[in-house]
């Protein structure tokens, strides 16, 4: 009697923590699991400390023509979420755009600092926040591209799981928490095998799709981290394209905050 009084209790029990779990999974709202998404896709590649890698720049016009680019792409990490991440963008080839290089300091809800470099003028230009919506050095990649994957920087909100591919993916739509962002909103597929982003939609400040992002060619170096190796940014409106074509990433790299400051960008090569 005692025995079976004993397993009704645990059962009972077990039956209690269960529901509990239940309701408090149910009770999760959308933008907290696409918060908790995005955070998990985030930190999945954070500790990398620095990394370098070069590239190369394929633009397209309406009729398909191409120009190419090589440049080299420099990051220094930030542990503390709360502020962002360094980068440095230098120009190598052709000849006319040779030494232009980007500066970005990353933000979350201040504009970001940004610093253009061009040699022709041997002058450094600082990027409005207003203009950050502009195109790159005419690619389809806006300046605000470029330090706009700082997961504090929008609110999100999942909206759905789907096929994309070979993954199924979260959905999970965010909205641009700083000023002057020249997209109203966003929309993310993470996939849910290696939680890494592989297209995401802009919406213009009309709440028209304007842009679309592709991200593949992912390769997993030591250390976990996860990295694209080509992304494509198609314009809806003007029927032009930009992919970015990178080499092997190189983690750990020989850079320090002096190697990302105003200064540093008319010897940066």
């Amino acid at each position: 009697m005692r025995k079976t009084s004993f397993v009704l209790r645990s059962l009972c029990l077990s039956l209690i923590l269960l529901l509990t779990g239940l309701e408090s999974v149910a009770a999760e709202t959308p933008e907290e699991k696409g918060y908790a998404i995005a955070a998990r896709s985030d930190r999945s590649d954070r500790g990398f400390t620095s990394s370098s890698v070069g590239m190369t720049m394929v633009l397209r016009n309406k009729a398909g023509k191409e120009a190419r680019r090589t440049l080299s792409l420099r990051t220094l990490e930030n542990p503390d979420e709360s502020v962002g991440d360094k980068s440095l963008i230098v120009f190598d080839d052709p000849a006319d755009i040779e030494g232009t290089a980007l500066l970005s300091h990353a933000r979350i809800l201040e504009a970001d600092d940004q610093w253009l470099y061009l040699p022709a003028l041997k002058r450094v230009k600082r990027i409005s926040s207003v203009n950050k919506s502009g195109p790159f050095v005419g690619s389809e990649f806006a300046f605000e591209d470029f330090t706009a994957l700082e997961l504090e920087k929008f609110t999100y909100r999942w909206v759905r799981e789907e096929a994309c591919g070979e993954f199924v993916c979260d959905v999970v739509e965010r909205t641009p928490r700083y000023e002057h962002s020249g997209y109203t909103r966003q929309l993310s597929w993470v996939d849910q095998s290696v939680f890494q982003v592989r297209q995401v939609e802009f919406y213009d400040r009309k709440g028209s799709l304007l842009k679309t992002l592709t991200l593949d060619e992912y390769r997993q170096y030591d250390g976990g981290y996860w990295r694209a190796h080509r992304l494509a940014m198609v314009n809806h409106v003007s029927g032009k394209s930009t992919d970015l074509l990178y080499d092997t990433f190189e983690f750990g790299t020989d850079l320090s905050e002096s190697d990302f400051v105003k200064s540093a960008l008319e010897r940066a090569r």
